[in-house]
């Protein structure tokens, strides 16, 4: 087996890989964007507390679709030895890598910013969806539980939800647990917010987070070289 079909075979084999782990993601967002309530009840407790921020399904819902994607063009594009697949493959990995980078930069350097914009964004939803949105109040409840914190900055994030309208209190952990959460209780507990509670534990285990991100940048990195080294030696043929 020459170096040009071995290549191509790991092309294909791996690419395989991703578009199957994609397709699995997929189906799980799906299952979770449907019936988001047994999905928490069997994984809530240990997943991710950065991922209980978001909307887990949209999150596994797109980031499934391009793994599909990205798996699909590799694979299709080594079997069928077609230079514009390669090529896409090439680009799209190139544009993830580069958001990677961006994104990384961004959270290093501009993590006030990172706050504003999701207070922008998760602040209002707590306030219209706390408390009537089942899924979501049960994220939160685990997430706060879990961290020990409140909100996403503090107890405020509360004010004006659905559950402070009906119940007159704030979720328990924002007050320690302590009954009843009332505004006062709330102050005088000074639970920290979320958003920082999940900056200390990634500061924590930044060396775990730094090896899963060299890891992924390595591969990706490899993927575009493999794609590049198909694509030339197309040329040649």
């Amino acid at each position: 087996m020459g170096c040009f079909t071995f290549i191509k075979v790991m092309m294909i084999l791996f690419n395989l890989a991703i578009f199957l782990g994609g397709g699995t993601l997929l189906g799980v967002g799906i299952w979770v964007s449907v019936d988001g309530q047994s999905f928490l009840d069997i994984f809530g407790a240990v997943s991710s507390s950065v991922l209980q921020v978001v909307n887990v399904s949209y999150f596994l819902i797109v980031i499934g679709a391009i793994l599909l994607v990205i798996g699909f063009l590799g694979c299709c594009g080594a079997q069928k030895e077609s230079k514009c697949l390669l090529m896409m493959f090439f680009s799209v990995v190139l544009i993830i890598f580069i958001a990677e980078i961006a994104a990384a930069v961004v959270a290093l350097v501009y993590t006030g910013l990172a706050e504003m914009l999701l207070t922008a964004v998760v602040t209002p939803l707590l306030k219209e969806k706390y408390g009537e949105d089942m899924s979501l109040t049960h994220i939160w409840n685990v997430t706060m539980r879990e961290v020990h914190c409140c909100g996403l900055n503090n107890y405020t994030d509360f004010t004006d939800s659905p559950w402070y309208k009906e119940q007159k209190t704030y979720p328990e952990p924002c007050c320690k647990d302590l009954q009843p959460c009332n505004i006062t209780l709330a102050a005088q507990s000074d639970v920290p917010g979320c958003f920082d509670q999940i900056l200390e534990e990634i500061k924590t285990n930044s060396g775990v987070v730094g090896g899963v991100a060299a890891g992924i940048a390595a591969l990706e990195i490899a993927a575009m070289v493999v794609s590049m080294y198909l694509y030339c030696q197309l040329d040649q043929k």
